[in-house]
């Protein structure tokens, strides 16, 4: 067999502020109005954010301005669903399900919900009901403006700044403690 792919930088950016911003709505959780969704578990699931999405890089074959997209629609969905923050017991839900919804609408070649829910560890039939869902939860708006696009297609070499440009609130949240 050939050597494994490596992980591309995107992926260990995109896990450290997932999992950053799932704590610090963690610490905040009854503080403010929080709705329970089909995205959320009964508990947290073991595996770590970035050992997640490593396995799901592993097995989707998505391309990496995917996971940027997935970024954009994740930071969309939760300017939408104020009420829906994204925590421990929701972000492994959101992700898997804002990769294949990402994957579908930017690859050429992407995978059906059965196989995605088998990388996310969940049934066929939940992973059905979170696309609904997420889909809803964006209002169906997947497209970014041409000016976006660009950005996303330049990722492996200006990530950095689309993602201070784009995503302020995530950057800042993944940067709080930099200060100390």
């Amino acid at each position: 067999m050939g050597e494994q792919e490596e992980t591309p930088k995107v992926i260990g950016l995109l896990s450290a502020l997932l999992q950053r911003a799932a704590e610090q709505n963690d610490l905040r959780r009854g503080r403010r109005p929080e709705k329970i969704s089909v995205f959320h578990g009964l508990t947290r699931p073991t595996i770590s954010v970035h050992s997640y999405l490593e396995r799901i890089f592993m097995y989707a074959n998505c391309s990496p301005s995917c996971y940027v997209v997935t970024l954009v629609y994740l930071d969309r969905f939760t300017q939408r669903q104020p009420a829906l923050p994204i925590n421990s017991f929701n972000v492994h839900r959101l992700l898997i399900t804002s990769v294949m919804v990402s994957a579908k609408f930017m690859d050429d070649m992407y995978y059906n919900n059965a196989y995605y829910a088998k990388i996310g560890g969940i049934t066929t039939t939940e992973m059905n009901f979170l696309e609904i869902d997420f889909l809803f939860g964006l209002g169906f708006h997947l497209n970014e403006p041409p000016r976006i696009n660009r950005k996303i297609c330049a990722t492996a070499r200006d990530l950095r700044t689309f993602l201070i440009s784009r995503c302020s609130d995530w950057w800042y949240i993944l940067h709080a403690d930099d200060s100390n």
